[in-house]
């Protein structure tokens, strides 16, 4: 008769155990593709989400053949006074967050949104004009410039590489809808 080892009852259980743990911390870290970083504070939250439709709609501006510099110009007056709003409150937000530094932060931070949203519309290639000209239509069908903040946060257009509120407080990923 055969006699099991006294401990491999042992070694099982902890190969039992380590499979366990691992398979709980993939899990644990394991993020839908589409989680975002939110801002602690929702009114920061909206501010870099209307930040980041402007830049969009700038690239569709600058990216797509017809009259879209004429309706990018048409969004700009329209929302003005949202805009100007808002971009005030980013430059807040960044001197709040990184004291004398925050004009550079926000400079930074500028230019690496303007530069996900363009690497979005290479890789979107032929399709990327198509696909975000209706941006126009529904951003001027919108009843006011205080629905700018909701219409902007559908779009999860800081989905693409650069987060809201960097390098400050923020609050749990959530996932991002689809628009």
């Amino acid at each position: 008769m055969m006699t099991t080892p006294p401990n491999q009852p042992r070694r099982a259980a902890a190969r039992a155990r380590r499979v366990a743990a691992l398979a709980t911390a993939a899990a644990l870290l394991a993020q839908p593709a589409l989680a975002v970083p939110r801002c602690s504070n929702e009114t920061d939250q909206a501010v870099f989400e209307v930040e980041a439709l402007k830049t969009e709609l700038m690239v569709v501006a600058t990216t797509c053949k017809g009259n879209t510099e004429d309706r990018y110009n048409d969004f700009v007056r329209r929302y003005q006074q949202a805009l100007v709003a808002s971009n005030r409150a980013l430059g807040q937000y960044f001197t709040r967050s990184h004291g004398r530094g925050g004009q550079r932060q926000q400079d930074i931070f500028i230019t690496e949104l303007a530069n996900a949203r363009s690497n979005n519309a290479r890789q979107l290639g032929s399709d990327f004009c198509p696909r975000n000209s209706g941006l126009f239509d529904e951003v001027m069908a919108l009843q006011g410039v205080t629905d700018l903040p909701a219409y902007a946060a559908t779009k999860d257009l800081l989905a693409s590489g650069v987060t809201a509120c960097p390098g400050g407080q923020a609050a749990a990923p959530h996932r991002a809808t689809p628009a």
